[in-house]
Order: C-alpha cells, then structure tokens, then sequence
C-alpha cells in the first residue's frame, strides 16, 4: 500500500506468479472473484445472455424509478424530516448499484483480465450494496421510534443527527467492503472466517434489528392504549417494516446464505457454485427496482408529487415525515410512470392517493 491506496498487479490469467508470498494467484478469493463473469460466459452461455437481458431490465427501471425519485425528494419535498435524509442516501446507492451493471458488462468484454478494474468495479459495487442495507436499516429504525417511542426519541430524530450518522455509514461500509476485498486479494480460503465476521456486520446484523423493530411494533398493534398514534398510523409503519423485511429477503438473503454455503462446505461443485453466484447477485441487483415501493411509505405526498411532475402548474406540495397528517392531492394521470406509480404505492391495501397519507 503506498500513499494510502491499493497498488494491484496485474498477471495474465495463466500466470503462476504468486500474489503474496508462495500462494500463487488462482488460489486467491479475489483472483476466482474475477474471473466469475468469464466462467459464466464460457460454461453457461444461455444464462449469461438471459442475466445481460435482466441485468439491463433493472438498469433502465431502476435508473427511471430512482432518478424520479431523488427529483422528488430533493426538490419537491420541502421538509427534510430524518426519513427524507435516510431515503436520499438510500436512492443515491440504488442509482450507484443500477449504474454499475453496464460497467459490468462493458468490463467483460473490453478488461477481463484488468485486476485494478476489477477491483474498483467490486469494491463500489459492494459498497452501495451494503450501504443500501444499512440505510434501509436507519430508516426502519426511525419508523419505530417515530410510532413507539415518540418522546424518548424526539432529540435523536433531528435531521443533523440523521446526517452525521449517513456520513457514518458511508465511511462503515466503504472501510469494512475494504478490509473484505483486502484480505481476498492478500489470503486464500484460510481468511474466510475473518470475511464472513464483517459480513455478519453490515448485512445479518440488519436484518436482525429489522426483525426485531418489525415485530415490536406488530405487537404494539394489540396494546393501543400504550401509544398515542392511531392504529392506522401503526399499520403504515408496519407495511413500510415489511415491506422491508421481503427486500431483505428477496434480494440480500440468497447471496448471503451463499457465501456462508461456501465458507461450510468449500468442495460445493463448481458449476453449482458459479451459477448459484450469478443468480443471487443478480437478485441483489433487483434492490434498485424493490426500494422505490418503501419510498411511498417515507412521505404522506410522494405518489402525488410524481403525478405533479407531469402536470402543468400545478401547484408544489410540501411533503411531511410519515407521522404528519395531510391530504395528498386529487386527479389521476394516465402515464405509464404514474400508473406504476399507483401500483407500488398501495402495497399492502395502503390508502390511495386521494386519501389522507399519513
């Protein structure tokens, strides 16, 4: 490591050369890392073109829905409330993740062999990733203490604190992805342990603070008279934690439980190995398109503020935290962004748009 950054060497795929000490490179995590896109070209072509096609699916939605997104919650949504703050960061990381999929396939064909390229394409793409987990995480925590615990947790839910602790989570995520890829490129399977620790970190960890909160407020749900906030105002909070949970579970889980596979039983058969990878990282990509379903949980006027987007003067809602009460505005469009709008913003038997949000 010189003046704080990675210095990679680069060997062709048929060298023996070892990267670190006497273990030559194709025993290295990192070097088999590489090389799984290739491995999928050659052995599973089908697959591969199918996972293109997918992978350029959730490109373009995820590309629209997020950007549309962002648009709203930066410049139509008034009030920055600590959900607001979260769901920016959340959006920027999907849009991340959505504009590394072609970088993906653009490597393969044009720097296959590139260990430095390779590496920077992982090491974003891993950052987003668990950045995405993580603020999803915050912004399901900041829904639970907004509906349970409403005057303890008033000082913490202040926007400067939500914004420190993004800036936090950036830097988490960025050194412990880091630490990960360092010690593939510098160690063979012997480290796997040490890996599957800082995973426990940034992804299992999440989902057992989200599995919690979910069901701390589902039992709220049976004692009313222990909250202030009406049952409906619960409801909303947990449709937005479930909804949650099935992302984790859809997306993140598989290649999770993938790796821990891995770690168990490292004589798994290659070509199960391999594609089974693809599969679950191509899952993990599908986040992008989930997460636009938790942003109608996040503000009482988003689905209102995207069919403003395509209406004349019409005039600009503010938008308020999810525990304000305020009436969305009326009309319907007939666009196809807006109407998949409408579909993802009433998951759940959640109120229309003409209805008072919450």
């Amino acid at each position: 490591m010189q003046g704080g950054a990675v210095v990679l060497k680069t060997w062709p795929i048929n060298s023996t050369r070892p990267l670190n000490g006497s273990i030559a490179p194709e025993d290295h995590m990192f070097y088999k890392f590489v090389h799984l896109d290739k491995e999928l070209y050659d052995d599973f072509y089908s697959l591969w073109i199918a996972l293109v096609v997918v992978n350029a699916i959730i490109f373009l939605v995820g590309v629209v829905l997020n950007s549309l997104a962002l648009y709203v919650f930066c410049f139509r949504t008034k009030t920055k409330t600590t959900s607001v703050i979260y769901t920016i960061n959340l959006i920027i990381t999907d849009l991340l993740v959505d504009f590394s999929l072609p970088t993906r396939i653009i490597m393969h064909y044009s720097a296959g062999d590139c260990i430095k390229c390779a590496f920077f394409h992982i090491f974003t793409y891993f950052v987003n990733m668990y950045g995405s987990i993580l603020f999803l995480t915050c912004i399901c925590i900041d829904r639970y203490l907004a509906i349970v615990q409403v005057e303890a947790s008033r000082k913490w839910r202040n926007p400067n604190y939500a914004k420190g602790i993004c800036v936090f989570i950036w830097v988490f995520a960025t050194v412990v992805t880091f630490s990960i890829l360092i010690m593939a490129i510098n160690f063979a399977h012997c480290c796997i342990g040490k890996i599957l620790a800082l995973m426990v970190c940034e992804y299992f960890l999440p989902l057992i603070i989200i599995t919690f909160f979910t069901t701390r407020i589902m039992c709220a749900l049976s004692k009313p008279s222990l909250m202030h906030q009406s049952r409906e105002r619960r409801m909303r909070a947990v449709q937005l934690l479930i909804t949650v949970l099935i992302i984790f579970m859809i997306c993140f889980t598989p290649f999770h439980v993938r790796q821990v596979a891995i770690s168990i039983n490292p004589d798994m058969p290659r070509k199960v190995s391999l594609v089974v990878y693809h599969v679950t990282i191509t899952l993990s990509s599908l986040n992008s398109c989930m997460d636009p379903i938790v942003y109608c949980f996040v503000t009482n006027n988003f689905q209102s503020n995207m069919k403003n987007i395509f209406r004349k003067a019409e005039p600009e809602h503010a938008s308020g935290d999810i525990i304000s009460m305020n009436k969305s505005s009326k009309g319907s469009g007939t666009n196809t962004i807006i109407a998949f709008s409408n579909t993802i913003g009433n998951p759940l038997s959640l109120p229309s748009p003409n209805s008072t949000q919450i």
